[in-house]
């Protein structure tokens, strides 16, 4: 799944080729991924631009003056600058077509993404109202954490994975945190110290900033807006590397299953 260096990635390559251009025609291939696509949307949209576009945890928000549209990357889905004239593959379900001869073209085998649009004040929207704080902000620190993780049981991987607690922290990028703070994912997270929360912020931040620097993870499904995959999968210390020797200390790292979700950790550099 996409997470959000991988989002972030994908905002950065479009946002230069979709700003300020007007939609020519939205062409709808296939509307039913995780929610329908609004029938109102192609009808909508065109003879409109995206001035700006915004990401909330993995929510990529493109707005116009007439609304905002509300795009979910899902498990395999992404979006791609493509040449007006290039032929639709099977899993290219929505064409936005702007001046000049562009498309932004989306495409999602899966169809577990999602593509929305909202004219209310989006803050309001049912998707994001309850999504904790960016984790790239100051509003994402130690004292946040420390604060909603009292009296939590949850395994310290799985409580930094909910985005009600913060955006955007997926599997991958939750390994390789914990990896570089020395945190045990299994740790209940209402049992880590205020000290032990500053070391994970910095580090949940560190590599979030490294991730979104060099264009996100490659992952199976993951193409970058450009078509080019992520580099950083070169670089991760854990994630993937169950049964290998960790980079620190020598020792065979350990995977297991927490939350239904693949973990990685070293029985020695992590307590």
């Amino acid at each position: 799944m996409p997470e959000l260096p991988e989002v972030e990635t994908t905002r950065n390559g479009i946002y230069p080729h979709i700003k300020n251009k007007r939609v020519e025609e939205v062409i709808v291939r296939q509307k039913k991924l995780r929610w329908e696509i609004p029938d109102t949307l192609p009808a909508e949209l065109p003879g409109h631009s995206f001035n700006h576009i915004d990401r909330r945890g993995k929510y990529l928000l493109l707005h116009s003056k007439k609304g905002i549209l509300i795009i979910h990357l899902g498990m395999s889905g992404s979006l791609r600058i493509v040449a007006q004239d290039s032929p639709a593959g099977k899993h290219d379900h929505v064409d936005i077509v702007l001046q000049g001869g562009k498309v932004l073209r989306y495409t999602d085998p899966r169809r577990f993404g999602c593509m929305l649009w909202e004219q209310a004040p989006v803050e309001s929207h049912p998707l994001l109202i309850k999504l904790g704080p960016e984790p790239l902000t100051k509003d994402f620190d130690y004292k946040h954490l420390f604060k909603v993780s009292r009296g939590r049981s949850a395994a310290v991987k799985t409580f930094i994975m909910d985005s009600k607690v913060v955006v955007g922290v997926g599997n991958i990028y939750a390994n390789e945190a914990l990896f570089m703070a020395g945190i045990n994912p299994k740790r209940a997270a209402g049992k880590i110290s205020k000290q032990t929360y500053v070391s994970l912020v910095h580090c949940i931040k560190e590599i979030l900033q490294k991730s979104i620097s060099v264009g996100g993870t490659t992952l199976r499904d993951f193409t970058n807006s450009g078509g080019e995959p992520g580099y950083f999968k070169q670089a991760l210390s854990v994630y993937g590397r169950g049964g290998e020797n960790c980079l620190k200390c020598n020792r065979v790292l350990k995977e297991i299953r927490l939350g239904q979700r693949s973990t990685v950790y070293c029985t020695q550099c992590q307590r």
